[in-house]
């Protein structure tokens, strides 16, 4: 199907320095503009309690988009009042039902009846890049195809802690065409439509599922090699850090029960090094001794291979040991979020949701 290369730009503004639909508005050739007006596009903001975060995220979307929404679930700050002072639309979840990220988004984008073209999802805690609308629109209007348009994620501030730096080393991924994304993404409106966005039954990998399901209905997602969003971790103690592992274990076995092709080598790593090996060290200590330096060895071997892996992807050799010290130890909670994904669904329990800020 071909597009023509044109969007409606608004050329009037409203005090809030955001579009609103009754101005006027002309069509523009995109290539005309270098896509950098403000344009039929909204903008999804979610989040709990952000609040700095929350008045820098929105800030960012001031002049950029046609729209801005914002659901929250259950802030006890001032997020509410922050977001209606922004100019944005505002949902609020009800508290009766529990809380997901996807959930959240999937209100936000029905607050927007009737949607425009695309929509860019962002969490609360994040700052959208300039001029990365611009750059994601492009490459929608360039490929048909697409039904996802990611880029890279970044640390505000990386050098705050180690926990901050491994976030900030795991946002980077690859570029061109990939199978799953986090939550910060350019999504065609249709395509979120037809497939009922995302699982508001998910309490973790949500988004990776989405991008399985955009895939298998014939859409690519694809990755851009440009920044997108500035994102606040926040992590300052091990215990968050922690939570955030178990979470990320949650995910590889929930959303692996309903898709295989999710993350297999990240389940397939858990077991091994939180689960056989553990259980081989067990084993030698009460019959052969000697096969305790053997799992010792595996250890050592991971440990190192995973340091030289993010030295080779551009970290200094001692981020990279300190890093892989934790990247080597995150399989232990994996599997406690694994096994606590398993025993809700045995017992026929609601996922809670698991908050590691």
């Amino acid at each position: 199907m071909q597009r023509p290369n044109t969007v409606p730009i608004c050329v009037g503004w409203c005090s809030h320095g955001f579009c609103l639909f009754d101005e006027p508005f002309i069509a523009v050739r995109l290539d005309d503009i270098g896509m950098t007006a403000v344009v039929d596009i909204a903008v999804v903001v979610i989040g709990r309690n952000e609040g700095a975060r929350l008045v820098a995220s929105l800030a960012s979307l001031q002049g950029v988009v046609a729209r801005m929404v914002y659901v929250d679930s259950g802030s006890t700050d001032d997020s509410l009042q922050v977001a209606r002072d922004a100019g944005a639309q505002v949902v609020e979840l009800d508290m009766t039902v529990p809380f997901t990220a996807a959930r959240a988004r999937n209100a936000g984008f029905a607050a927007l009846d009737p949607a425009p073209p695309f929509v860019q999802f962002i969490d609360g805690d994040c700052i959208l890049e300039p001029d990365w609308i611009a750059k994601g629109l492009a490459a929608m209007a360039a490929q048909d195809d697409l039904g996802i348009v990611t880029g890279w994620r970044a640390e505000i501030l990386p050098e705050a802690s180690v926990y901050n730096g491994l976030a900030d080393f795991e946002w980077h991924g690859r570029t061109g065409d990939i199978d799953k994304c986090g939550g910060d993404m350019l999504v065609r409106s249709t395509v979120f439509a037809d497939l009922d966005g995302f699982n508001p039954a998910l309490i973790a990998g949500e988004d990776g599922e989405f991008c399985l399901r955009v895939a298998k209905a014939g859409w690519r997602v694809h990755r851009l090699g440009e920044k997108m969003t500035r994102h606040d971790a926040d992590m300052m103690r091990f215990g968050q850090w922690w939570q955030r592992a178990v979470r990320a274990g949650h995910a590889f076995f929930e959303v692996g029960a309903m898709h295989p092709e999710y993350a297999p080598r990240d389940r397939l790593r858990v077991l091994v090094f939180a689960v056989v090996l553990p259980l081989m060290a067990v084993f030698a200590v009460v019959f052969q001794p000697w096969l305790l330096l053997v799992v010792l060895g595996l250890y050592l071997l991971s440990y190192l291979r995973t340091a030289r892996g993010l030295q080779d992807g551009g970290l200094t050799a001692s981020k990279a040991r300190h890093q892989a010290l934790f990247l080597s130890l995150s399989k232990f909670p994996n599997l406690i979020g694994g096994l606590t994904y398993y025993w809700r669904k045995w017992r026929n329990k609601d996922m809670v949701l698991i908050e590691y800020k």
